[in-house]
């Protein structure tokens, strides 16, 4: 006898975390339906969601640089001091969950412009769970040499494309062109967080040998 579905909201803690992050990404068709019309708020989206999930990248980055080191593309290799790699994880920790928020307010402003219907919640809805994918690669971090394999985060466009239509309420034809433009703007964002952030990247004047 087959067993009932389970809510992914009923369900505790870190269980309902990788349900819902596994779910987004192996059945986003059948998983947008279902976030659309959870009661979520913001407090519990950035609590249980975007805070952990936001932060692999950083810890998985502080973790690479500072144990396992940076190889340099024209040779040799250091290892990022404990301090700079600290500030340079906050920093990037900050940036992301930033720019969730920030990707959430171009959803809902370009929402009319395409047909669709305005909602801060849904849009920061589809922000979140479209960001999955870029957040899970974070842990890549761990070994910067395999970080080229970040862009299968370009997943989390095709993501956005799946769940403007069914969040937003915008017309399935539409969502190309809702989807590239949230995408340009987005691009422009990161650019700007990226200067931002570059700032605040430790590069010591001595390099370590790694062992």
């Amino acid at each position: 006898m087959r067993a009932p579905a389970t809510s992914l909201a009923a369900l505790p803690g870190a269980q309902s975390l990788l349900a819902q992050a596994r779910s987004i990404i192996l059945r986003p068709r059948e998983t947008w339906p279902e976030i659309a019309k959870e009661d979520s708020t913001t407090a519990s989206l950035l609590t249980g969601y975007i805070a952990p999930l936001a932060a692999i990248g950083p810890v998985a980055g502080l973790i690479g640089s500072t144990l396992l080191g940076v190889r340099l593309p024209f040779g040799g290799s250091y290892r990022v001091p404990f301090g700079s790699a600290l500030v340079s994880a906050v920093m990037q920790y900050a940036l992301a969950i930033g720019a969730v928020f920030a990707m959430a307010w171009i959803i809902d402003a370009l929402a009319p412009r395409f047909g669709g219907e305005r909602s801060r919640s849904q849009a920061l809805k589809v922000a979140t769970y479209a960001c999955t994918p870029s957040w899970l690669l974070g842990i890549l971090g761990l070994v910067p040499l395999l970080s080229f394999l970040g862009l299968f985060g370009l997943y989390s466009g095709y993501l956005v494309y799946l769940g403007l239509p069914v969040v937003m309420r915008s017309p399935e034809e539409r969502a190309l062109g809702y989807t590239a433009a949230v995408i340009g703007c987005a691009i422009a964002l990161f650019m700007v967080a990226g200067t931002i952030a570059a700032r605040f990247i430790a590069y010591p004047s001595l390099f370590l040998p790694v062992r």
